[in-house]
């Protein structure tokens, strides 16, 4: 994607098609089709140019052996996209479940934003709620009062990120601020400006490190981008050991995650400081690949991730901290955060937030590690059969189940679609009867009519009903009316005597050995 960079002031060209248009909808007397002249490619006007600094990108070479710094968002980016925002009670539920799992840096809240914000803040630092090497994270605009009563909020806190944003996108530029770069730029100056100088004034005994967001950055010019984060980085004058934390937020996902890659491979080579800043991500997911960009952005030099429980956020969500969590954990890479409770974590994430992680969310749905086809059944009972201690390797199983707290017994379950593997498999293990190679076959049809006749899944129990029918109590036409058992001489031999009915007559027959 080489080229020039985006002139300062160039206003993008946009379709002039308003909200309410149908143009396009028909094709003569045609099927529908979508309006697509409403739209425009994001790379037809964005371009992210090649130069001495970047000549070429080299992330797709690179491999990610390490997990980034974690932030969590829930309890301020997440609790502005519900619809009933937490109260106290929940936020110090989540904020300690988060301690729990294993988080050090966590958002608390926008304390100028909202006296529940403000009072929650002040109780977590006041009771002595923050371990000491946490790092709590406040919000803020460059704003003048809002500073202000952000720091107010934080006074006493050993460790503070201080987080000051402004938007910098061209969109919001031109319609939003009606403002050229220079006054976006001076906005973040003067916030900075202020930020540093109640800092160095109010929190001397503080931990304190700053944390920026050009907002919409991947809707920013990369030129005009770096621009202000250079400015910014001019005012505080971090240092290797308190470095800035710039974060370059996918806030709106606008293109393939490839594209923010690119991004921030070209952020990264082109800061002045780059040992004094972390690379900060703060993905969304608005096209469904928020995890993709921000595993293919920390291949590209991020050393941050700010995300939520299960994608919580504005719109389709922030990227879900869980699932790139424990796609580093099943890569053999030490997430440093522990999931080995996730249905816990699921409990409380549903409590405070009251929303529902779907059956089939990555590694934490109810139906994730449950097989209905036969063939995946089968091949997954030969997988667990052939574990033993070595490397994890089971066939539709990228994970144990018990590193997470979750069971073997829900992972096969039998509809109309399973076959004879999953139906012997929850026949052993939830009854101990292991059904011969060519029984099976025979009985999984006995248990393919009952599901198909109902259309629904049957249970262990529902199997172990229609064995019993089949081979155990089965009248005609051989039925078994009593037996006895007893030892012969040698404790090796076994006497049969059994009494059997046969097309209405009974008989008796006898014999004995060892065994089969």
């Amino acid at each position: 994607m080489a080229g020039r960079a985006v002139e300062a002031e160039a206003p993008a060209k946009r379709p002039k098609l308003g909200p309410g248009s149908t143009a396009g909808t028909t094709n003569g007397n045609g099927p529908k089709r979508m309006p697509i002249e409403k739209y425009q490619g994001f790379l037809q006007w964005y371009q992210i140019p090649f130069d001495d600094k970047w000549p070429k990108r080299s992330w797709p070479e690179k491999r990610v052996t390490q997990a980034p710094r974690w932030c969590s968002v829930d309890l301020r980016d997440g609790n502005q996209a519900l619809i009933n925002p937490m109260n106290h009670e929940k936020k110090l539920r989540l904020f300690c479940h988060l301690l729990e799992l294993g988080y050090k840096e966590i958002e608390v809240g926008f304390p100028a934003a909202s006296q529940t914000d403000f009072d929650f803040i002040r109780y977590i630092i006041d009771n002595g709620l923050i371990p000491d090497d946490v790092w709590i994270q406040v919000l803020t605009q460059a704003r003048e009062p809002l500073i202000r009563r952000t720091i107010e909020g934080v006074r006493g806190a050993k460790n503070i990120v201080l987080h000051i944003y402004n938007s910098t996108s061209e969109l919001q530029r031109r319609v939003v601020f009606k403002a050229e770069r220079a006054h976006i730029k001076q906005m973040a100056i003067d916030g900075t400006k202020l930020l540093k100088q109640l800092a160095e004034s109010e929190l001397k005994e503080n931990n304190v490190r700053l944390e920026y967001s050009p907002e919409s950055f991947t809707g920013t010019e990369l030129d005009f981008a770096l621009e202000v984060c250079e400015a910014v980085c001019d005012v505080w004058g971090p240092t290797p050991d308190n470095q800035v934390i710039l974060n370059l937020p996918s806030t709106v996902e606008m293109c393939t995650p490839n594209v923010y890659a690119d991004q921030i491979e070209w952020m990264c080579a082109h800061v002045s400081r780059r040992d004094c800043v972390c690379i900060s991500l703060h993905p969304h997911n608005d096209r469904g690949t928020g995890t993709a960009a921000a595993e293919l952005a920390l291949m590209a030099g991020a050393d941050r991730v700010e995300g939520c429980l299960f994608g919580n956020g504005e719109r389709t969500g922030n990227v879900c901290l869980v699932t790139l969590a424990i796609n580093f954990f099943t890569q053999g890479i030490d997430p440093k955060v522990v999931y080995d409770n996730l249905d816990e974590t699921i409990k409380i994430s549903e409590f405070c937030t009251e929303l529902k992680v779907p059956e089939r969310y990555p590694w934490a749905g109810s139906l994730v590690y449950t097989a209905f086809s036969g063939s995946h059944q089968d091949a997954i009972k030969k997988g667990l059969d052939a574990l033993g201690d070595k490397t994890w390797e089971v066939p539709y199983l990228p994970i144990d189940p018990q590193d997470i707290g979750r069971h073997y017994e829900a992972i096969i379950r039998v509809n109309s679609q399973s076959g004879k593997g999953g139906i012997a498999y929850l026949l052993e293990t939830e009854y101990g009867i292991a059904l011969p190679k060519e029984n099976q076959a025979e009985f999984a049809q006995v248990v393919q009519k009952i599901t198909d006749a109902s259309g629904k899944e049957i249970g262990p129990k529902g199997i172990w009903d229609a064995f019993e029918q089949s081979y155990v109590t089965l009248q005609e036409p051989l039925c078994l009316e009593d037996y006895t058992l007893t030892k012969g001489a040698s404790t090796e031999e076994v006497h049969l005597a059994a009494k059997l009915r046969a097309g209405g007559t009974s008989c008796e027959i006898e014999g004995g050995g060892n065994g089969p």
